[in-house]
């Protein structure tokens, strides 16, 4: 699969240039590209390839941000009404722009942010607000919780994420979220699940520092709707993976679940980095169980320094009758992703039910 990065290249921002001229004819096209594709443009990641193009939006306009941001809010626009497009990422540098150079002049760039992030979320630049202006910044996201476009919605809990994944955390709001807390009551019941999805995750990563608010939320929420449910569900996923008490009596879920795991096979003991590892196992329902089951396997990583770490993944949830056996095959890859490297070394796989391990192997990757 080639890297996220190539698809900023010359033919892009030629393309953007040209829309941009379009609105502002005197919009220089070819100094933009020139700036875009300027000395040591190969060499650049995906995030350096962003802060470019912001970049070089900023040195062709005027660089005079309260006058430039209008200009750059009818480029956002332009792309939807000529392209269809909403909700893509190639063009995150706009709000890049406004996260770069617009710190200084929070009305504006607040203003701007509620129609780029119809075309690329502003979860990303609304961070630096937050940070330096946190209740004017909240206050807005309040406004937006009622707004009638969903990726409007959605900023207003994505971005007060406190531990977005790729983005700068918010060390207020993992110690106090009290501030964020409202917007997840107004979006809770979102007709869009783009939205709920969001507040799911928000709660999720409140949970990582405050799980026993997250629990009496969840407590509180439980029941409301069925999409509300799922919303609390996925809140709680961490928690549930942590075999919390709490967390699995809200969904009722045992702590001691009335079954067992046998024949845990393993296709090989020995797999290089880069293979799958494929493995199988049974389950045996007691004939006196009752009630659902969640069943997961966990692999136990080797990491660099001899360190280990677990990471869980869900097989399924649901209600088991009694007496009954089921077979499950699964596999895991080992190949390197930008969110997990692999080390060789002893690894571990152990198969839990309702966060309880009934069944464990171990196997080593080579180089």
């Amino acid at each position: 699969m080639e890297p996220l990065k190539y698809m900023y290249d010359r033919k892009f921002a030629t393309h953007f240039a040209g829309i941009a001229n379009e609105v502002m004819p005197s919009f220089r096209q070819k100094d933009f590209v020139a700036a875009v594709m300027a000395a040591g443009w190969d060499g650049l990641e995906l995030k350096q390839r962003v802060d470019r193009l912001s970049t070089a939006l900023h040195q062709v306009l005027s660089g005079d941000f309260c006058e430039d941001i209008p200009h750059v809010v009818s480029f956002a626009k332009a792309v939807m009404d000529r392209t269809g497009r909403e909700n893509t990422f190639e063009y995150i540098f706009l709000p890049g722009f406004v996260a770069m150079f617009g710190v200084d002049h929070p009305e504006e760039s607040l203003r701007a942010m509620e129609v780029l992030t119809r075309l690329s979320s502003c979860e990303f630049a609304i961070r630096p607000f937050l940070m330096k202006y946190p209740d004017r910044t909240i206050s807005e996201m309040m406004k937006w919780t009622r707004h009638h476009n969903p990726s409007v919605r959605r900023l207003a809990s994505e971005g007060c994420r406190p531990r977005l994944p790729w983005g700068a955390a918010l060390p207020q709001f993992k110690k106090d979220p009290s501030m964020i807390l409202p917007i997840l009551e107004n979006l809770k019941d979102d007709p869009s699940e783009f939205v709920r999805r969001s507040v799911a995750n928000n709660l999720n990563d409140i949970a990582k520092d405050n799980p026993d608010l997250v629990l009496k939320i969840a407590g509180r929420w439980k029941g409301a709707s069925d999409p509300t449910d799922r919303l609390i569900r996925h809140a709680c996923r961490n928690l549930l993976k942590k075999a919390d008490p709490t967390a699995l009596a809200l969904f009722s879920l045992t702590t001691t679940p009335l079954c067992s795991v046998h024949d845990l096979q393993l296709n090989e003991q020995q797999i290089r980095i880069g293979d799958t590892l494929y493995f199988s196992f049974r389950i045996q329902v007691h004939d006196d169980h009752s009630g659902p089951l969640r069943l997961e396997y966990v692999i136990t990583y080797a990491k660099a320094n001899n360190k280990f770490s677990d990471k869980v993944f869900q097989i399924t949830e649901g209600v088991f009758a009694p007496g009954q056996v089921v077979e499950y095959s699964r596999k895991q890859s080992f190949a390197d992703m930008t969110t997990r490297k692999h080390y060789a070394g002893e690894h571990r796989i152990a198969v839990a039910v309702n966060g309880l391990p009934m069944a464990k192997a171990t196997f080593v990757v080579r180089e």
